[in-house]
């Protein structure tokens, strides 16, 4: 019968007690992965501790579908290190090396000026209208690592949403179905 028509079966023959215990078991599993996030997001400092480089403008460094690894420390950034910053007004974070550093003298803030290793200018025409520079809010943390292509999974869904959908789907219902 299939995949799906096996699932309904066992859906109908599952006893009140089961299901709970499986709807139970798939929600202590979302809580999990969210308790691991919220926990990375304390040892980092970053609001976003993986991101995946969504476009060609790193490379050589970083090749779409790169999984990058972040960290936000308390040390000044320099110029030559690799940041994700947000824009204000845009949901996608950017993934490019910083160029220049102005730092204050007066305070601990910092202005930079970025750019992606694989463009000709430098992103102040991505910036916000009226912005020059990238500030302290900005920036959500530094590279510290990263897994070669594993993204692209990511960028699948993304671009395919159907994909997605099918995908948390199949195995939401796995989970409920499933005997053990």
């Amino acid at each position: 019968m299939g995949f799906i028509g096996d699932s309904i079966d066992s859906l109908k023959s599952m006893k009140l007690r089961q299901a709970v215990e499986q709807v139970i078991t798939l929600g202590m599993i979302v809580s999990s992965a969210l308790i691991i996030w919220k926990f990375l997001m304390c040892v980092t400092g970053s609001e976003s501790p993986v991101v995946v480089v969504l476009s060609e403008s790193m490379e050589p460094a970083f090749q779409r579908g790169d999984i990058l690894f972040l960290r936000m420390g308390e040390d000044p950034i320099r110029a030559g290190e690799i940041v994700v910053f947000n824009i204000d007004r845009r949901e996608i974070p950017i993934v490019h090396r910083v160029i220049k550093v102005h730092e204050r003298n007066d305070t601990a803030d910092f202005d930079v000026l970025t750019k992606g290793d694989n463009n000709d200018q430098d992103d102040r025409v991505l910036y916000a209208p009226g912005q020059k520079w990238l500030q302290r809010q900005h920036i959500m943390g530094r590279a510290v690592g990263f897994l070669p292509y594993v993204g692209y999974v990511t960028i699948i869904m993304t671009e395919n949403p159907i994909i997605k959908y099918v995908l948390i789907g199949a195995l939401g219902l796995l989970a409920i179905t499933s005997k053990d």
